[in-house]
């Protein structure tokens, strides 16, 4: 008799924990999982301390800490012109990934019909299906990675219920543009449909592009759940601080999923959060090149090594072509390049639903020390005599 539920049984374990593994076994250099190998910002950690010393150490509100909330709406105004009540509308979540698990378990119905862009983040996928929703996937394809019109509205039935935006987007780096921001919009609002936007690399925007927040557009801001966190703009992935904004009636019903997941999260860690949040704009520019020029470095290292990188516009992670190298598969390669050359990357065929479609691709990590960059460039070059 298996014990385990039917609605995870098909769930294996992610393929960011095989790969981690697997660089481990083999003393590789890990450019698959995206977590920084440099230190968090000082203020940040002392933040952290000082907030533990002042006995912030009891349960958070089930909303997040008012100071956090009140520095998330303050952010929202100054880069986006958005104005979202610190009481009713924002919710701080035990990271980005609770915020997407109580936002589709707090709207989506069985049977009701999810969109979903792919190459896609992993969790997107079980948690619809654990809600009983439906996925409905658009392919992005390299190297633009672009959306056309009549593709997507096909995918918006009476059924729809969410889409799923993330923007920059993870794995492939896209940045969506104005122009496809406003098609959504309009199909969002042309069939009564929720969008939820993913926008936890929203800082890391590179080549003069910007990122553009859906709920600022038009008719948006009513029907947009927005969700970010801490962990990738100030290097703290371990902290796990997220959060929701979205108008009072969205709110509430992810508020009904997330106080039975979690409740709340690490009260001195919000606490810091909210300093770091409430940083000056030199912060957010110096980070842009701060990641612009690992960025630079790894695609050079990657053409170096005989490789052919799609530079990506946001995110700190790169795609890269391997369908010439005569492999069998993403994974296959991933393996190959793990074990033999010591450097991992992630098989992207994870993030689709059909894997074939990523087949031919590899994901690189970029958010890493010189040091370790240094040496997987000086790794990678074994590629050319293997």
């Amino acid at each position: 008799m298996s014990y385990m539920a039917q609605r995870v049984a098909n769930f294996g374990t992610t393929i960011f924990a095989e790969m981690t593994a697997l660089a481990n076994t083999h003393n590789a250099i890990n450019l698959g999982q995206g977590f920084p190998d440099f230190t968090a910002p000082h203020f940040m950690k002392e933040a952290a301390a000082q907030a533990i010393w002042d006995d912030v150490n009891q349960y958070a509100p089930a909303n997040g800490r008012p100071q956090l909330r009140e520095a998330i709406a303050q952010k929202m105004a100054n880069f986006y012109g958005l104005s979202p009540d610190p009481q009713t509308e924002i919710i701080v979540t035990h990271g980005a990934t609770e915020a997407i698990f109580a936002t589709i378990m707090g709207l989506v119905n069985p049977g009701d019909e999810v969109i979903v862009f792919e190459p896609f983040y992993d969790s997107y996928l079980p948690v619809i299906q654990i809600a009983g929703g439906v996925p409905r996937f658009y392919t992005l394809r390299p190297p633009q990675w672009e959306i056309d019109e009549a593709t997507l509205a096909a995918l918006f039935t009476e059924r729809t219920k969410l889409i799923i935006i993330n923007t920059p987007h993870n794995p492939t780096g896209k940045v969506f543009s104005q122009a496809e921001l406003a098609l959504i919009a309009r199909l969002c609002q042309q069939h009564d449909v929720i969008a939820m936007t993913d926008e936890v690399y929203e800082h890391l925007v590179f080549d003069g592009r910007q990122h553009l927040t859906l709920a600022s557009f038009p008719g948006m801001a009513e029907r947009t759940v927005t969700i970010s966190s801490l962990g990738k703009t100030f290097s703290v992935t371990g902290w796990k601080v997220g959060w929701t904004i979205a108008q009072r009636s969205l709110s509430q019903a992810i508020f009904r999923a997330h106080q039975f997941v979690t409740f709340c999260g690490a009260a001195p860690l919000q606490e810091a959060a909210a300093s770091a949040v409430s940083s000056p704009p030199a912060f957010y520019s110096d980070l842009t090149q701060f990641y612009a020029q690992k960025r630079n470095f790894l695609l050079d290292a990657l053409r170096s090594a005989g490789l052919e990188p799609i530079a990506p516009s946001g995110t700190y992670f790169v795609m890269v072509d391997i369908a010439h190298l005569g492999f069998a598969s993403d994974v296959a390669f991933c393996r190959y390049l793990t074990q033999e050359i010591g450097v991992a990357a992630i098989p992207p065929s994870a993030f689709y639903h059909n894997p074939a479609d990523g087949a031919g691709l590899a994901r690189f990590a970029f958010c890493k020390e010189e040091k370790t960059l240094e040496e997987a460039a000086r790794r990678l070059q074994r590629l050319k005599s293997g």
